[in-house]
């Protein structure tokens, strides 16, 4: 080696690196590795390497990018949730043009199920709504806008082929219409379940409606004109001889003052949205902004002022969305408040609203159940739309109060309780008529308003019902009408209120919103009798009391009337159940029966210089002896519930969107 090399010429130098393979095939000589562990090692040790103030300045700038891409994802996404939006309505009226029937959406976010003990009522099962089948579901929107339409314009120039005087073409439009009614009913907060809340949004406060997307109105008919003519020529009577005053006198044209608050007028406002007369809302409307003061030395009713104004003005606030009803509601609503300031929590049942004082009448210290219990529906309403809770903790303290008094009888409540002591009165009595009626109708109605969530108002509502059937329930001869009587200390009176009339309708309403299907058929039996107070009845119109025969008499009808029952006040509750029942069946007899009944009216109570009038004797054809009294009721509830018995349109005032109240005054659903 050593003689080669020194004879051969050195090769020239070369520079390499020595690499051994491992096996695996890893790098020995370098030792690199190109796993994600080695990976997250080398990058964990250049992180270190940095001084903290570069990783701060990456931290922010990571940070900073992070919040700029949330916001231009917001912004972004905006635009196209609302182009989305549309075209998921497009197709929904694509598809409801096809035939397809939608569902109501609920107004506000859908409640939860509620969680009452149905074992003890197994009829409490969810079943199927009864659907109308000749009536095409739509979308419905909280705020009813008058369809001040053409359309309207041809069948209101018609008629005169049915009423008795011409209507003016110019006053066509279609406005809706406030109801009264002697029923007021409350619900009780249910102990056990946290009560609807009543914080609301600025939002929600304005106006829950939708004016943009409002459905085409269907056309009104020939008996919804008749309507329209009835209500203007009883508006006649009121503007002409008692504008600005509680109630008209037709007969001796002139006026009868109550509270001296225009009652006739803030009834018949929502009446008149629903029925499209916008000339005469816009009038009525000046006046609640200019001469409607509440800063006055008068005693009002609680229940009274509470269902007729409160709630006139907060159903017309929500069917219009004009801000003006909602103050004088906030106004009104806050005067009443002096009522609650009892012992017991259990109002009084007459205000001062100038003074602030609040008192009971001057021959007891005791109040009605019924009116106690039914001016819930508008001051929960009242505190969902200011965001104020004292005036739903008010009157949801006095169904608390009642739900755990004893002298219940099987879910029936006396007709009185005191105000100092908090227990009822009068024990033993019994009845669904005057005193009591609306305790019933509010409870369930108060559990719907609220979602379905207050489980003690159903329980209680169905207790009372069960109560009625097993207490209260008769059947006449000869014909075998059902009908509600009345149990005093144990001994059974056959004697039913027309102002009981309104259970038909309040039971139809239960089984429509999930409730026993037995509800329903008791509602169809109940109404025929209802029907009935008026057919028996030479006028054709129903006195303020009936008495059944219990027993069949040769030349007897069903229907017995005394000299001291018979008048009649032009009263709504038999009309309302006529609603109920043909909205929920579309049976169309009961706008037949209906349609007698106004023409009845029309025949014995109309006077012809303008106005309505209630009758002393409706047994006397010749002379039904007027009284020269128009109650604000008349055009508050009865025409407006005839208007919407006659409507083939089931959003005119949809009855999964809105409740009435016990005036007839519709409030929204939460």
């Amino acid at each position: 080696a050593a003689m080669y090399a020194a004879a051969s010429p050195s090769p020239p130098r070369r520079d390499f690196i020595s690499v051994t393979l491992s096996p695996e095939g890893t790098v020995g000589a370098v030792g690199y590795n190109n796993s994600k562990a080695w990976r997250r090692r080398s990058c964990w040790r250049k992180w270190k390497q940095l001084s903290r103030l570069q990783r701060s300045i990456i931290l922010f700038l990571f940070a900073f990018l992070t919040v700029c891409g949330v916001i231009s994802y917001t912004s972004v996404g905006e635009p196209w949730k609302g182009w989305t939006s549309k075209s998921l309505d497009e197709h929904r009226t694509v598809s409801d043009t096809r035939g397809l029937k939608l569902a109501n959406p609920a107004v506000l976010p859908a409640p939860q199920k509620a969680d009452a003990n149905i074992g003890e009522y197994p009829e409490l099962s969810p079943q199927k709504k009864p659907k109308l089948p000749h009536v095409r579901r739509n979308p419905s929107n909280l705020q009813i806008k008058p369809p001040w339409r053409d359309a309207r314009l041809q069948t209101q120039l018609d008629v005169s082929k049915i009423a008795e005087e011409p209507v003016q073409a110019d006053k066509e439009e279609k406005t809706e219409k406030s109801v009264i009614s002697w029923r007021g009913a409350v619900i009780e907060p249910d102990q056990s379940t946290e009560p609807p809340s009543i914080k609301v949004k600025e939002s929600e406060k304005t106006s829950s409606v939708d004016r943009e997307s409002q459905k085409e109105p269907v056309p009104i008919n020939e008996r919804q004109v008749a309507v329209i003519e009835a209500f203007r020529h009883a508006w006649k009577g009121y503007k002409d001889f008692a504008w600005g005053h509680d109630e008209l006198k037709p007969l001796s044209k002139s006026y009868s003052e109550w509270f001296g608050l225009g009652l006739t007028l803030i009834d018949a406002l929502d009446t008149m949205w629903i029925l499209g007369l916008k000339e005469e809302f816009e009038e009525a409307r000046k006046w609640v902004a200019n001469n409607l003061v509440f800063d006055k030395n008068v005693d009002v009713n609680l229940f009274e002022s509470t269902i007729r104004i409160l709630g006139g003005l907060l159903s017309t606030y929500h069917l219009s969305g004009d801000s003006l009803f909602l103050e004088k509601a906030k106004d009104i609503g806050s005067r009443l408040m002096p009522a609650f300031k009892t012992p017991s929590k259990i109002p009084y049942s007459d205000v001062n609203i100038g003074r602030g004082t609040a008192h009971p009448p001057r021959w007891t210290s005791d109040s009605t159940v019924a009116e106690v219990t039914s001016i819930q529906l508008e001051f929960r309403e009242l505190s969902r739309l200011t965001g104020d809770e004292k005036y739903q903790k008010a009157v949801d303290e006095v169904m608390k109060h009642v739900h755990t008094l004893p002298g219940k009888n099987d879910g029936l409540v006396p007709m009185f309780i005191n105000t100092n002591s908090g227990q009822f009165t009068h024990l033993g009595v019994y009845t669904l008529g005057a005193r009591a009626d609306s305790y019933y109708e509010y409870l369930l109605k108060q559990w719907i308003q609220g979602g379905k969530t207050e489980n003690e108002l159903l329980e209680d509502y169905m207790r009372a019902i069960e109560g009625v059937k097993k207490h209260l329930l008769q059947r006449s001869q000869p014909k075998k009408l059902t009908f509600v009587g009345e149990l005093a200390h144990g001994h059974f009176s056959a004697k039913m209120d027309h102002l009981v009339c309104f259970l038909p309708g309040t039971l139809a309403l239960g089984a429509h919103n999930g409730l026993s299907a037995d509800h329903m058929k008791l509602a169809e039996a109940l109404i025929e009798t209802c029907y009935q107070m008026y057919a028996q009845v030479e006028t054709g119109l129903s006195p303020e009391i009936v008495h059944f025969n219990l027993h069949a008499q040769k030349g007897h009808k069903d229907v017995e009337i005394k000299p001291a029952d018979r008048h009649n006040l032009l009263r709504p509750e038999t009309v309302e159940s006529l609603f109920y029942m043909y909205r929920f069946t579309g049976d169309k007899k009961y706008q037949d029966w209906g349609w007698e009944i106004l023409q009845n009216f029309n025949k014995y109570t109309r006077v012809p210089t303008g106005g309505y009038t209630s009758i002393n004797n409706v047994q006397n054809p010749s002379n039904p002896e007027p009284r020269d009294k128009m109650e604000s009721f008349f055009l508050g509830e009865t025409l407006k519930y005839m208007f919407l018995l006659f409507s083939d349109d089931i959003d005119l005032i949809n009855l999964d969107k809105y409740v009435f109240n016990t005036e007839a005054h519709p409030l929204p659903i939460w």
